[in-house]
């Protein structure tokens, strides 16, 4: 009997050693992963404001918390099950299918720089009558999450590469926790962004003189602050959905674009001494960017004339 219990607190031993080997790696793996999204987070916060800006107040929340739960719904329920079974049975069609959403990125980001320049608008927006505001602002909540989606997916890529040597459930567990991190992170930031003006509106009416000047500073600040934030995200789409391509071109074998990046990005960093960090990721910025702005306008302009073919034979 007392052998019996030895051999069991052994085995309990033994168990719990290993258990907490798997939280070490779980967490050293969210913590790789999560540095190494970091880029796309900032793109992910920067493109959500434009969804939920200009709904009055009492829509704001609640807005970004059905975005917030259609980016867990995506990252969860969505990605983390195709990519444990892609990187277990086809980790080849993780680079294409990545590809495929920077080519989304792309196209999104184009329409809405030929929509600045042409002074055209395609579907509803803010600026115009708004005939079913439930509908509007049920297709503007969709849209978020559908361009959530493309990000998150980017996220929970990058996370998947830094521990595709782990076991299945440390790559599940890994995974889930950077996602849901993220997610409230990210959105929490927007909240508190979008929210920020009525913050300054109601320190405005405090009876403090240093509340009231915070509150008129931020009154002022916040529509300059969303409009750069607006110009930001058109901006993170492109580049964001340009790096997706020049990074998947070269996984398949064609590191010509990429390498060319590359090759602007250490010249202008050498060139720029103690900055060199900064205008380098820059550098290599505005080259996503313009890959992805050819592209998308590709992609936009061929939709658009296929859109008025469709309309012509309709109307024949």
């Amino acid at each position: 009997m007392p052998t019996g219990l030895v051999a069991l607190l052994d085995d309990v031993s033994v168990i719990a050693r290993a258990a907490s080997a798997s939280i070490d790696d779980v967490g050293a793996g969210v913590a790789k992963a999560g540095s190494k999204a970091a880029g796309v987070v900032i793109d992910d916060a920067a493109v959500t404001p434009g969804y939920v800006t200009g709904f009055t107040p009492d829509r704001e929340l609640p807005m970004i918390w059905r975005i917030t739960k259609g980016s867990i719904f995506n990252k969860l329920v969505i990605l983390l099950p195709i990519a444990l079974v892609l990187s277990a049975f086809l980790p080849q069609a993780i680079t294409p299918i990545l590809m495929a959403g920077g080519l989304f990125l792309s196209f999104e980001g184009a329409e809405k720089v030929i929509e600045k320049l042409s002074g055209t608008k395609h579907g509803e927006t803010l600026e115009d009558e708004i005939k079913d505001p439930v509908a509007f602002e049920k297709a503007r909540t969709k849209g978020a999450i559908r361009t959530d989606l493309i990000l998150s997916a980017e996220i929970m890529a990058i996370a998947l590469s830094e521990v595709s040597d782990e076991g299945l459930v440390t790559r599940a567990i890994t995974l889930a926790i950077v996602g849901l991190v993220i997610t409230f992170c990210v959105y929490g930031a927007v909240a508190l962004i979008v929210k920020m003006d009525d913050v300054g509106l109601h320190l405005a009416r405090k009876p403090s003189e240093m509340a009231q000047a915070v509150g008129r500073f931020l009154l002022k600040a916040m529509p300059i602050v969303l409009k750069v934030l607006s110009f930001v995200g058109m901006l993170a789409m492109l580049w964001v959905g340009g790096g997706i391509i020049l990074h998947g071109l070269e996984e398949l074998g064609l590191p010509a674009p990429a390498h060319f990046a590359h090759g602007v990005e250490h010249a202008v960093a050498q060139a720029s001494g103690a900055l060199g960090g900064v205008t380098g990721w820059v550098s290599y910025a505005v080259v996503s960017a313009l890959l992805g702005l050819v592209l998308g306008t590709i992609i936009a302009l061929a939709l658009h004339m296929f859109a008025r073919d469709e309309g012509g034979e309709t109307a024949h």
